[in-house]
């Protein structure tokens, strides 16, 4: 398979939604794509989570004590085909909302879906 460099631009998402095509992961089905945006400060996590529910969006909110000082976390889950240009534009408008209540956008990423076509075949049967 020859990489469409339109489709799947060569930066960092370009390279993951790329990287799933290369694996046989079907990009044209939905996805749940988990955002994230992490704060210092439980306070400013909580708001912002309460601000996204308001947008109607589905998120979780966590305390990672995995790292030092210890961060919230809120996670943002969106059903979606991952398509880039629509990834692009949730990357900034999470980012936007990210600084307006002092966290900082963390990334996103989805579990990927791929299966042989034998598998695919028991699970029929």
């Amino acid at each position: 398979m020859t990489r469409d460099y339109e489709q799947f631009p060569d930066d960092d998402n370009g390279n993951v939604l790329w990287q799933m095509a290369e694996d046989g992961d079907d990009l044209t089905e939905l996805h749940e794509i988990e955002f994230s945006i992490a704060f210092h400060d439980q306070k400013n996590a909580e708001q912002c989570a309460l601000y996204l529910l308001y947008q109607e969006q589905k998120v979780s909110l966590f305390q990672d004590d995995s790292v030092e000082p210890n961060e919230w976390v809120i996670t943002i889950f969106v059903n979606m085909e991952p398509e880039y240009s629509d990834i692009v534009d949730l990357e900034q408008w999470f980012a936007s909302i990210a600084e307006k209540f002092q966290g900082e956008y963390d990334g996103w990423g989805c579990m990927a879906y791929v299966f042989e076509e034998d598998e695919e075949d028991d699970l029929l049967q």
